[in-house]
């Protein structure tokens, strides 16, 4: 039995709310280097919300910076030195304003409700804030999407950014214990699309940074973890794999998010290398991760790949019954329609077909009830 990943759903429409007479006290910063075409996407999605923009060129011999010039005076050049840190750090030195909002040019906005932010942004002074960010990338020749809440807002007396690559925003004086807050910002981010050759490149240059990271700090999980990120999603799924286990050897804080995707993508990455017995292992975190819909819907493929199927069809339900996940559709329609192909393996059509009608439009269930009802 084969996963068929969930297709992804249309990208919300772009809805912008400002207030006119409270312009923001807020500096959108980009670091760039010839991604022109996506820049440019970046900055018409940003460019009405009358923050300033800073871009930052790290050394581009495309149209980036004639691009960026045609939007914001605040166009500046650093020199390249392996380090993702200093380049926003740099870009924040030069904003003219405290609260600071950081985008890849690889992000696009598709939703900022301006004046919920700007009373988030006097009522918790000292939090920081998670973006949403929906990150678009090719599976099996479909697309598929994850969304996670990842730190961008801060201010600048409080915050900066430490690490070369994958970088972390970490306060400015380390006794401080910081807070977080969910702004009102959607985007999307088309990084790990593009043709094989772009992600390559891409993960070639990130492994370079992270590898030399790892030299500096051998246990540190969350560069083990962003090792294998990078890994697997360059499909490279056996590097991947020793990494994720490394950083499960380590003392780990399961109420991070980062320490569920390794959990996560651990699993994937066994399933995607036939390793389907040894996956079972990750039975032994159950209790720990039961909340994760992610989770659930990994551990249900687990156990489909190992003909466990009451098993499967167990963890895929209660994934549905939970409000939330990263993978778009682990809680909804992906769980129904790997429910429905279980049944329709074992012969069970009538109630295949009821499950694959709650996947709603997903098409391989709408394929899969077409099969059902042949005679």
């Amino acid at each position: 039995l084969c996963l068929t990943p969930p297709a992804i759903p249309s990208i919300m429409k772009l809805s912008f709310k400002r207030s006119v007479q409270n312009m923001p006290n807020l500096s959108i910063c980009i670091i760039t280097k010839n991604e022109c075409d996506n820049l440019k996407i970046c900055l018409e999605r940003i460019k009405a919300l009358g923050c300033e923009i800073v871009v930052v060129d790290t050394g581009s011999s495309d149209n980036s910076k004639k691009i960026a010039s045609a939007v914001t005076p605040c166009v500046y050049d650093f020199v390249w030195c392996d380090d993702f840190s200093a380049a926003r750090n740099f870009a924040i030195q030069k904003a003219a304003n405290d609260w600071i909002l950081f985008l890849d040019s690889d992000e696009f906005v598709d939703a900022f409700d301006m004046p919920k932010l700007l009373e988030q942004l006097q009522a918790m002074p000292a939090s920081i804030g998670h973006i949403h960010i929906k990150s678009l990338y090719e599976n099996n020749g479909q697309t598929m999407s994850s969304t996670e809440p990842i730190a961008r807002l801060f201010s600048r007396k409080l915050y900066h950014f430490e690490g070369r690559i994958h970088e972390q925003i970490v306060p400015l004086d380390a006794s401080t214990e910081p807070d977080y807050f969910d702004a009102p910002v959607y985007v999307t981010h088309v990084g790990y699309q593009g043709n094989e050759a772009y992600r390559t490149e891409k993960a070639n240059r990130n492994l370079k940074l992270l590898l030399q990271e790892l030299e500096a700090q051998p246990d540190d999980p969350y560069t083990l973890y962003q090792i294998g990120n990078s890994y697997f999603y360059s499909k490279q799924y056996e590097q991947a794999i020793p990494y994720f286990e490394r950083a499960m050897e380590l003392p780990l804080d399961t109420r991070l998010s980062y320490v569920h995707s390794i959990i996560n993508l651990y699993g994937y990455c066994l399933i995607n290398t036939k390793q389907f017995a040894d996956a079972l292992m990750l039975e032994a975190v159950y209790d720990d991760f039961k909340g994760d819909a992610d989770y659930l819907f990994v551990l249900g493929l687990i156990y489909m790949n190992n003909a466990q199927f009451s098993k499967a069809i167990e963890n895929f339900l209660s994934a549905t019954k939970l409000p939330s996940s990263v993978v778009d559709g682990v809680n909804s329609y992906s769980a129904f329609y790997n429910v429905g192909v279980i049944l329709e393996c074992l012969g069970d059509k009538t109630n295949a077909i009821s499950y694959y009608e709650k996947a709603g439009d997903y098409a391989p269930a709408r394929a899969g009830i077409e099969r059902c009802k042949q005679v």
